[in-house]
Formats: structure tokens, C-alpha cells, sequence
């Protein structure tokens, strides 16, 4: 299968988003820097494109214009250990931006993710539909997801 490399758009913070993420997420760095010249849709020598890679994950941010803003139509889920790992791109991606329902939130550009940790997925998808039901219920009360908070109503354990 062809290499898939997710391309951001930007309205002039592509360096300043690619410095953002590759300052959360381990193992991560930025890579070439296009600009535009002169006699471009931008000012010269103003990034046109930002290769950057997260943990591995190779993304492009471009610079295109105030044209297309992002939306939560379109959103990366983090699949994370426990939730200290959870904890961690909450408080850093929430930084200038806002939280959602059910582990989403929008950084402070716009772009949209989903803080999971991995455990909630076990929880939601219990073979036990009470259970699995409980679990539901309180996540759907939630910003941040509190992994503990919703096992405990999956057990049936008054709040």
C-alpha cells in the first residue's frame, strides 16, 4: 500500500504548528521547509509547506490561505496507554485551544483530536451490555476522559 501522509492546512502557522505537535508527541521532528518567493500567493519567504513526523507518523502542514478551516469532520485519534499518557496531550493540545465531549478537543489551530485511553475502548465494547452500557453513559457526561471514573460506573459503583 502507497505511503498515506496526512496534509494539513494552514492559514500562516504551519512552522509554528509543526514546532507545537513535535514539542508533545516522542520520537518527533520537523523536517523540510518549503517557502514561497516572490510574486507568490504569500509573502516570500513565508513557509509554503512543513514536513514534520510524530512518533513515527510522517504529516505535512501547508500554508494555504484562510480558504479551508479545519472542522471536526476530521479529527486524530491518540490511543494511549493509561491515563497519565492521556493526561499528558490533554493538558498540551487543550493550551490555547478548547475541550469537547468524549475525549475531543480542538488545539490551538484548530485541529481536531480525540484523547483516548486505550482501556475505554475494552470498557465501551464490554461483552456485558450493562456494563458496556454504564461505561457509555459516563463517558458521554465527560470532557476529558477519567478512565477510573468510568470503570467504576461500568462496575456499577455510585459516583
Amino acid at each position: 500500500m502507497p505511503q498515506q501522509i496526512p496534509c494539513l492546512w494552514f492559514d500562516g502557522q504551519a512552522e509554528e504548528a509543526a514546532a507545537h505537535y513535535t514539542s508533545i508527541f516522542p520520537n518527533s521532528s520537523i523536517g523540510a521547509v518549503s517557502r514561497y518567493g516572490p510574486d507568490m500567493p504569500m509573502p516570500e519567504g513565508t513557509a509554503m509547506t512543513v514536513s514534520f513526523t510524530l512518533d513515527g507518523q510522517e504529516y505535512v502542514a501547508l500554508n494555504g490561505g484562510p480558504q479551508f478551516p479545519h472542522s471536526e469532520a476530521i479529527s486524530f485519534q491518540i490511543m494511549c496507554a493509561d491515563q497519565e499518557e492521556a493526561d499528558h496531550y490533554w493538558d498540551r493540545l487543550t493550551d490555547g485551544g478548547e475541550e469537547s465531549m468524549c475525549g475531543w478537543l480542538k488545539d490551538r489551530f484548530g485541529v481536531s483530536w480525540q484523547v483516548i485511553p486505550t482501556e475505554l475502548m475494552s470498557l465501551l465494547s464490554d461483552p456485558d451490555s450493562g456494563r458496556a452500557q454504564r461505561a457509555t453513559q459516563a463517558m458521554l457526561q465527560m470532557r476529558r476522559i477519567d478512565v477510573a471514573t468510568i470503570r467504576r460506573a461500568a462496575d456499577g459503583v455510585p459516583a
